[in-house]
């Protein structure tokens, strides 16, 4: 193992050359008075050679724990020293929101600002333009507690990418663990080197906190930019190719990530590299939290196989560096039993896809299926248990916010495409329409993309508000994916990933007055589950017992009676309502009543009546595009007509 220092003035001569030398704990090291702030640098590596080494001591590597890269004229890269950090962090902190009261936001750095006019266009798509004041005010106005970030570790883009002339926009292929993504930063700080690309990054997140909300990053530590065993060798390939990937004695590669290689989480190499990363990702950098890409991969032990006990997921939950840092889980890869939602140890969150697909087979495909058959395939039942918290999913000990709820991500259509389109339509990704996914469970109400037919556009547009109060009002922790908010679309794109364009960047100006109107019933409905603790229990309820921040529920069908296995389960019954109340512990007592009806035809709906229920106070109707003020009350045992496909939210007094 050598270090190579490079010349101050030519990136491409190395100055000195020093070996490294294997020290406690199987670490290398090496000194050198030239690694002064600023300065690049390589590693270089030679070994045995076999099946499952690729070593090749010409090649200048990336070192996995390099804090900055800078590149070369010809497209290599390098190490780079950063200056010592004398950041300014003043008196922000970190806002350390509850998960109870969680609503992530999931966003692209670049997407998010590129179209804001209010931002000034040499600030627009970076690090500096998400912090914008305007975009700040924008996030605080809709109500959502912490931004969800897609990857910005520093990536590249897969070279079958590079041949067609495309890029890989999402940034799921990364290049080094310790670096943001330069790409992301200003011309200004690019041209000031990769420590003013982390100083933007650390002015963003300062900002951010200052105003309340939390960053937390879509990590991609599953696999790397080097591919296949055909791919680039740019770091931790040339450096120890048998630890750092999984492979057979032969050689070949072991992939459950579709991406061409697997990192290796079985070893102490790997399981460190990613400890380390996390670590300075959440302390250096002050960063609230981590989505895991592909999470399953990381559980996997030396068979391949998935453990819940696998001492780096332990780890990650254990270590006291990483203390309250909010921790997520795409409980999924492409590998053998790689499905693993509510597997995952206590402490974790996942994406609960069940709690999407539901959502989604209940307002769009069943209705679908309703119009073509006479008759839905299922009944409430199933959408009941995701609103409650998907405790069929998640055990009693972790509770409804083991499950992050999502309808939509940036994998996928997004609310509007999904009323809009039965097919995907990604003919621009340049692969023939064979990507993304053809199991999308949409619905597009009776013609295929945009249309003017008045009846069709209003129950599309009733189908968003439904898909969007499903998911803020259940138990558990809601995402909403960027721009779903007000209506956005990608024209029947569901796997956007190579799209850096319009079509997957947020449009501030462009927006008629019904996308404006649904940014109004988003941010009610966030601001009524904020007001409402019912709609957010810690812990799942036991009947016959007080259980602190629960939620006690009583379901009742349409005529105002308990529910039977039949309203359950019949498709000709779609119908419930919900009363939830809280425990309280940390907050006031509160009870609300959800109704939810799941049919095109108009249904008759007896409020049910409830010890210690005086009243119903209408907070918010599906029905309707507009936001509604608290003025109407209703008895117990009140009749109401409620309008096809459509929700209510009451509070309960």
């Amino acid at each position: 193992m050598e270090l190579c220092v490079f010349d101050a003035r030519d990136p491409n001569w190395v100055s000195e050359t020093v070996d490294l030398v294997k020290g406690e704990g199987d670490v290398w090291e090496a000194s050198s008075e030239l690694l002064k702030p600023g300065a690049r640098y390589s590693i270089r590596a030679d070994g045995p050679s076999g099946p499952t080494h690729d070593f090749d001591p010409t090649l200048h590597l990336i070192d996995p724990y390099a804090r900055g890269l800078a590149r070369t004229g010809n497209g290599d890269w390098r190490g780079y020293v950063q200056e010592p950090d004398t950041f300014d962090w003043g008196h922000s902190t970190k806002p350390r929101v509850g998960l109870d009261h969680t609503v992530i936001y999931e966003a692209h750095v670049k997407g998010i600002s590129k179209l804001n006019p209010a931002v000034p266009e040499k600030l627009r798509g970076t690090y500096a333009g998400l912090a914008h004041e305007s975009t700040i005010a924008y996030l605080h106005e809709l109500g959502v507690t912490s931004i969800q970030l897609l990857p910005l570790q520093q990536f590249v883009s897969e070279q079958r990418l590079v041949k067609q002339g495309l890029t890989n926009y999402w940034g799921y292929n990364t290049l080094n663990f310790f670096s943001p993504h330069a790409a992301y930063a200003s011309n200004e700080a690019q041209y000031g080197g990769p420590g003013a690309v982390l100083r933007e990054f650390k002015g963003m997140v300062k900002l951010l906190h200052e105003a309340g909300l939390e960053v937390i990053l879509d990590v991609v530590y599953n696999h790397t930019a080097e591919e296949g065993a055909e791919g680039p060798t740019s770091s931790l390939r040339g450096i120890d190719n048998a630890n750092y990937y999984r492979q057979g004695a032969d050689g070949k590669y072991f992939d459950v990530t579709g991406c061409g290689n697997s990192v290796n989480t079985a070893t102490p190499a790997a399981q460190r590299l990613i400890l380390d990363s996390l670590r300075y990702w959440a302390n250096d950098l002050r960063v609230d939290g981590f989505r895991f890409d592909l999470a399953t991969t990381l559980g996997r032990n030396a068979k391949h196989e998935f453990d819940p006990e696998h001492p780096l997921l332990l780890a990650i939950l254990d270590d006291p560096q990483l203390a309250g840092v909010k921790m997520i889980a795409e409980p999924w890869d492409v590998g053998p039993g790689g499905w693993r939602v509510g597997a995952f140890p206590h402490g974790w969150s996942e994406w609960n896809d069940s709690y999407r697909d539901g959502t989604r087979d209940f307002w769009l495909t069943d209705i679908d299926a309703a119009r073509a058959r006479g008759s839905a395939p299922s009944g409430i039942g199933g959408l009941a248990r995701h609103l409650a918290g998907s405790a069929q999913i998640f055990s009693q000990e972790r509770g409804p916010l083991a499950s992050v709820n999502f309808v939509t991500a940036h994998d996928g259509f997004t609310v509007a495409d999904l009323t809009a389109y039965n097919q995907k339509h990604n003919l621009g990704n340049g692969e023939n329409n064979r990507d993304g996914t053809d199991n999308n469970r949409s619905f597009n109400h009776g013609v295929e993309g945009p249309t003017d037919d008045a009846a069709i556009v209003e129950t599309r547009r009733r189908a968003m508000r439904n898909l969007l109060g499903t998911l803020l009002l259940s138990a558990g922790i809601p995402m909403i994916t960027a721009g779903d908010e007000f209506g956005r679309s990608q024209r029947g794109n569901n796997n956007g990933y190579n799209q850096d364009s319009e079509l997957t960047w947020l449009a501030w100006n462009k927006r008629a007055p019904w996308q404006d109107e649904l940014w109004d019933v988003t941010r009610t409905l966030i601001r009524l589950r904020a007001e409402n603790p019912a709609l957010r229990p810690v812990r799942y309820g036991i009947a016959g017992e007080t259980v602190p921040s629960a939620t006690q529920m009583d379901w009742f069908n349409k005529q105002g009676m308990s529910m039977s296995e039949e309203d359950w389960d019949s498709p000709g019954e779609r119908t419930l309502q919900y009363l939830a109340a809280s425990t309280p512990e940390f907050e006031a007592a509160n009870r609300i009543l959800l109704i939810v009806h799941g049919l095109e035809d108009e249904a008759t709906v007896n409020l049910p009546a409830h010890e210690g229920v005086a009243g119903y106070s209408l907070l918010w109707d599906s029905a309707l595009d507009e936001s509604i003020d608290p003025v109407v009350d209703y008895l117990p045992g009140s009749p109401l007509t409620v309008p096809g496909t459509s929700m209510r939210l009451f509070k309960a007094h």
